[in-house]
């Protein structure tokens, strides 16, 4: 009896793994998670099946994250925008890999910069707050 409940203590960690877990992030957690995967969605626009799955990803971040949705996505872009027009330079690089942009890397900056932590303390009316703590599951 014992094996049977351990076996199924660790199916229902195995079901949870397999949804996001973006509903339980904080709302600036996941809107600074939108603006990364905006930016990988514009950064690699031209690279069909990237482009697709980071854009699916800004959609579904869009349902957990509670913001000012009328005024944050001209910020948004603009800020991604700033990022990706940055000329990152590796000398050690470049002459192994022509046209390196470093895309990712501006991306990963952008996530870690302080206009993006203004733009949460602007936008983000209930930065500590969750999706689930809104809405409970209705059971």
């Amino acid at each position: 009896m014992l094996l049977f409940a351990v076996s199924g203590a660790a199916c229902a960690k195995d079901r949870a793994i397999d949804s996001p877990e973006a509903a339980g992030r904080t709302y600036a957690t996941n809107y600074k998670d939108m603006v990364l995967a905006t930016c990988i969605a514009t950064a690699y626009q031209n690279n069909r099946s990237a482009a697709t799955d980071a854009g699916s990803s800004v959609s579904a971040l869009r349902d957990w994250t509670y913001y000012d949705l009328e005024n944050s996505p001209d910020e948004i872009m603009s800020l991604v925008n700033r990022y990706l027009a940055r000329d990152y330079h590796n000398p050690l690089v470049e002459p192994e890999v022509k046209g390196v942009k470093f895309d990712l890397l501006k991306c990963l900056d952008l996530y870690h910069s302080a206009e993006l932590n203004a733009q949460v303390k602007r936008f983000v009316s209930k930065p500590n707050r969750t999706f689930r703590q809104e809405r409970p599951p209705q059971r």
